[in-house]
């Protein structure tokens, strides 16, 4: 039996790593051990549950800055090292939590996987910090998952090695068909649905979300049978200007942030998407739901190439004259609807877990050759 830690800390990572968490629990070759760093408490608790996973350990989140965070975790961390004998660091993304987890495994030489790796934007400014920290968990790992083939090629371009990196798509799409079989999400509304909306990159605070919010202020006054659902991030840095310009509107519906399954319910009866999330765009296509991202770049450039997105800015008048235009073009919206999704066909977790049986028992074999 080997054993296998899964290091978890946002949203997204839950969401990602769930799949692949399950997939490894039907094997008999692994020991799978969930570790959660406690860098998201109230939401990551929520999106546990909705994926059934209970994490075998949960580390305290110290102080509420991110270097209280980073030292708190990596200290804790560093115990959990030494409490057995690890086979491997599975980590997902390009946060905090991922990059803490993934130097952990390297500085006790514990090999690491790195799940949606090569995502590249190249201006380390954007998403802040998250360009950063995943090209720094790159130069960490050994078994690099990328999730579409322009991420294999940054990952190549970066000199890593091609028996290191394995093309397997994203997971995200088996975390949504988990969801639609276990939970029952599919398309309950009738018409065209409702625009969905959210905003939280830290790139757009200031005047960037004021921007946004007067756009969707203009769009449901220009069409005010049309319903916008956004569900409001809990910082007051995006709560402000949300509330003091669309509160009130009658078409507008502000709402506390979603749990996975209702997010998943609310973009299987969306139109549309506008929104600075990187999992959205990945996630509407798989309802066949058109996504203008709210951002000057994005670390995912197959949504665009295949059709299924755009990306706007954030400037207003963009917004409303984009929204506005697949209103009233038919044609040009029907095309991005039926683009399809570009991140892959539900079988990235099984995909990996393949891969690491392969790799373990060739491992195996060798040691028990060289004895």
């Amino acid at each position: 039996m080997h054993n296998i830690l899964l290091v978890s800390g946002t949203r997204p990572e839950i969401i990602k790593l769930a799949p692949l968490y399950h997939a490894l629990r039907e094997t008999k070759w692994v020991n799978v051990h969930w570790l959660h760093t406690g860098q998201h408490a109230d939401m990551a608790r929520h999106i546990l549950a909705c994926f059934d996973v209970v994490p075998d350990t949960t580390l305290q989140r110290i102080g509420t800055s991110l270097l209280d965070f980073s030292l708190g975790c990596r200290q804790q961390l560093e115990l959990e090292m030494a409490k057995k004998t690890w086979d491997l660091v599975v980590v997902q993304g390009d946060t905090e939590s991922a990059f803490q987890g993934a130097l952990a495994g390297f500085y006790n030489r514990i090999p690491v996987a790195h799940v949606e790796a090569g995502l590249r934007t190249h201006n380390l400014n954007r998403p802040f910090p998250e360009e950063g920290l995943r090209q720094m968990i790159s130069r960490l790992t050994r078994f690099h998952f990328a999730p579409t083939e322009r991420a294999r090629i940054a990952l190549q371009n970066e000199g890593i090695a091609d028996e290191f990196i394995y093309l397997t798509g994203n997971t995200v799409i088996d975390a949504q068909q988990w969801t639609c079989a276990h939970r029952g999400v599919r398309r309950t509304t009738t018409g065209r649905g409702h625009l969905l909306v959210t905003v939280h990159r830290r790139e757009n605070w200031g005047h960037d979300l004021a921007e946004i919010c007067h756009a969707i202020a203009s769009i449901a006054a220009k069409q005010p049978d049309l319903q916008v659902l956004f569900p409001v991030h809990l910082n007051p840095v995006v709560q402000g200007p949300v509330n003091s310009i669309l509160k009130g509107i009658a078409n507008v519906k502000l709402m506390e942030p979603l749990d996975y399954t209702q997010m998943q319910q609310a973009l299987a009866d969306a139109w549309m998407v506008l929104t600075d999330s990187g999992g959205l765009q990945e996630e509407a296509p798989t309802f066949g739901v058109p996504v203008l991202v709210l951002r000057d770049e994005t670390e995912r450039p197959e949504a665009l190439e295949a059709g299924c997105a755009l990306l706007i800015g954030a400037e207003r008048a963009t917004i409303v004259k984009q929204v506005m235009r697949l209103s009233s073009d038919t044609s040009a919206y029907t095309s991005m609807a039926r683009a399809g999704n570009p991140f892959g066909d539900g079988t990235a977790s099984r995909q990996i877990v393949s891969l690491l049986a392969k790799h373990f028992q060739a491992h195996s074999a060798a040691v028990a050759e060289a004895a």
